[in-house]
């Protein structure tokens, strides 16, 4: 059995997503001792009405360019809303307070958009509905006032997380409570909770041409926001100076959401380092199209020439060991490294797990990312 025989594909309701599935080391555990007392989960109640007003006067973000807005069809938003007509109790929703009072939804925030929709935006009618077939083809603003008193009145249970908890705590909290029926990766968590700094610079990077030159087509615009999740691990590893400074964060996922926050705070990324963390990122995706062409970031064994899944172990550590590299000492050594980094997903026990399983542990990181500068420094001899 071959490496690439073994590949896994991730996929949603909606089918394949082209890209390679991906088993982090387990155990995402608190790791630092937190201060209990700056750890505050409160539960609020609120009306329908409220939350809608809240969300027009911009005191809750629903994420802004959040593509899985757009997953449900009309017939879930028409159920939703026929569940608040009936008065069933909605699912408790999750939000985060920011020090300046504004809320951030991560658990239901397809729940709210769908209603906001509906009562604000007079946005689409109910159609299959199962009980209310009376209301069928309906918008909002056709429905009886008695009907929009019941969902304006609504109450709906919150649990807010202070801006005093650690961001560390609030990603570990959301990643516990999204269990719905659509659940949210981690990546997406990342979105809801980030800023519009982070959001807008990933978003940029990733729509770059240099990147989609680099990247299969399936990655673009990615529905489950892998294209950006990409952008984000070159950002920490280069950074953190490749996998040396990783072990301070525990984990990959730890990584990657403070390198999120920092993303998000000038005082911590400049508008400067911003700007060279682009090009960087520009000239990473240059030279590894030049090197790879159209199978980097791809498994490629010697004994199998079928174009792999995007692979986002071979990402984060090719990326950043050819950000640095001349193009043109790059044009002249091209098909050596081919073959070498062909070679090692192919014989070499050790890389081929670095990339496969568990590719969050420490000693895999290091690996991977040790094993692209050699195969550079041995390409220079």
């Amino acid at each position: 059995m071959t490496i690439v025989d073994r590949i896994v594909e991730e996929y949603d309701d909606n089918g394949p997503l082209g890209v390679e599935a991906e088993e982090l080391e387990g155990g995402e555990e608190i790791r630092k001792p937190w201060d209990p007392e700056k750890i505050r989960v409160d539960t609020r109640q609120f009306s329908l009405r409220n939350i809608l007003d809240h969300i027009d006067e911009g005191g809750i973000e629903l994420a802004p360019d959040f593509q899985r807005n757009q997953v449900w069809k009309t017939p879930q938003k028409s159920r939703l809303i026929e569940s608040i007509l009936l008065q069933i109790p909605l699912p408790a929703f999750y939000f985060a307070e920011d020090i300046t009072g504004m809320y951030r939804v991560v658990d239901g925030l397809q729940r709210l958009s769908t209603v906001h929709e509906f009562v604000r935006g007079n946005q689409f009618a109910l159609k299959d509905l199962e009980y209310l077939k009376g209301t069928e083809g309906k918008r909002h603003e056709d429905l009886a006032l008695a009907w929009k008193r019941r969902i304006s009145n609504a109450q709906i249970v919150v649990h807010v997380i202070a801006p005093t908890t650690p961001d560390d705590v609030k990603y570990n909290i959301f990643k516990r409570i999204n269990t719905g029926g659509a659940p949210l990766n981690t990546q997406e968590i990342r979105h809801c909770m980030s800023k519009d700094r982070s959001r807008s610079f990933l978003k940029t990077c990733a729509e770059s041409k240099e990147f989609q030159q680099a990247t299969p087509e399936s990655l673009h615009r990615h529905a489950r926001m892998f294209d950006r999740e990409a952008v984000l691990r070159f950002c920490a590893f280069r950074r953190i100076g490749g996998w040396q400074g990783y072990r301070e964060h525990g984990s990959m996922e730890s990584l990657l959401a403070r390198t999120t926050a920092a993303l998000d705070d000038p005082a911590l990324v400049s508008d400067q380092e911003l700007e060279k963390l682009a090009q960087d990122f520009q000239n990473a995706m240059r030279n590894s199209l030049l090197v790879f062409e159209e199978r980097a970031f791809r498994k490629w064994p010697q004994d199998n020439d079928r174009l792999s899944l995007f692979n986002r172990a071979l990402f984060e550590s090719w990326s950043v060991a050819l950000a640095d590299q001349d193009p043109e000492w790059l044009e002249s050594v091209r098909q050596t490294i081919v073959t070498l980094a062909r070679q090692a997903m192919t014989d070499d026990a050790d890389y081929i797990n670095a990339i496969s399983y568990a590719t969050g542990d420490l000693n895999r990181v290091r690996i991977r990312f040790e094993k692209a500068l050699k195969i550079l420094a041995e390409a220079r001899e």
